[in-house]
């Protein structure tokens, strides 16, 4: 089996992801590029590789159990084990004028399909992904979040934290839930899982409207995804540190 580290990062045909795959090829990793749109995809990996980035093409829904089910199959024949996962891709939902998710008025379908993408797809990937990642000396999960899972920010009247968004950031706090018991399901194994806020990000999901970059975006997933041996888990993480729950 072959020496070199092997990450999959989901949805990374554009934006974070994107950058995210990018920042663990510079470091010397294989790449697996999830993503559901096949065109996207193949021109991601085309410009990774062309940057220089042992990059490959890994087609997954996390919506799908048969295409998670064949990502694992592939991600195994081409590397043998998996030694980071990064369960990025996410979607907020329609959204009103502000980008608001009025409860009072939610959709309860559009609920289903946010949780179905951003909670039950995570768990989908990684169970499909845990054979693999336990075949890693040092097997790293990363769950991208947004800072508005934070229940004690978003119950602050003080905290500026964004509109009402009664499926998306809900979503992202049931992740977090998720990810904790992960952490104390892997207490006394190798697996350090955490989850990464990237901030405030210009990509299509913002619609370009925010201050930061997708490669400062992506920087919190990738130090968490290059953690040593002992290190956090089961934390939610922005650049400045600690995110409380």
């Amino acid at each position: 089996m072959s020496e070199t580290k092997t990450a999959l990062v989901t949805g990374a045909n554009k934006g974070i992801g994107y950058e995210i795959a990018a920042g663990l090829g510079a470091l010397g990793y294989r790449v697996g590029v999830g993503a559901r749109d096949e065109g996207r995809l193949g021109t991601a990996v085309e410009k990774l590789r062309s940057a220089g980035v042992d990059a490959f093409g890994v087609p997954l829904d996390v919506t799908g159990d048969r295409s998670v089910t064949e990502a694992a199959e592939l991600v195994g024949r081409r590397a043998g084990r998996l030694d980071v996962l990064v369960n990025n891709a996410g979607i907020s939902g329609p959204t009103g004028p502000g980008w608001v998710q009025d409860p009072t008025t939610l959709d309860l379908g559009v609920l289903r399909t946010v949780v179905e993408t951003n909670v039950i797809g995570v768990i989908r990937v990684t169970n499909a992904m845990l054979p693999l990642l336990r075949r890693s000396a040092s097997p790293r999960i990363v769950n991208v979040s947004s800072s508005v899972a934070s229940l004690t920010r978003q119950a602050d009247p003080d905290v500026e934290i964004g509109p009402v968004m009664a499926a998306y950031a809900p979503s992202k706090s049931f992740l977090n839930a998720v990810t904790v018991q992960y952490a104390r399901r892997f207490t006394g194994t190798n697996i350090l899982i955490n989850a990464a806020c990237p901030g405030l990000v210009a990509t299509d999901f913002t619609g370009f409207q925010a201050p930061r970059t997708p490669e400062q975006g992506a920087a919190t997933a990738i130090r968490l995804a290059t953690l040593p041996d002992g290190g956090p888990t089961g934390s939610f993480f922005e650049d400045d540190g600690v995110i409380p729950w």
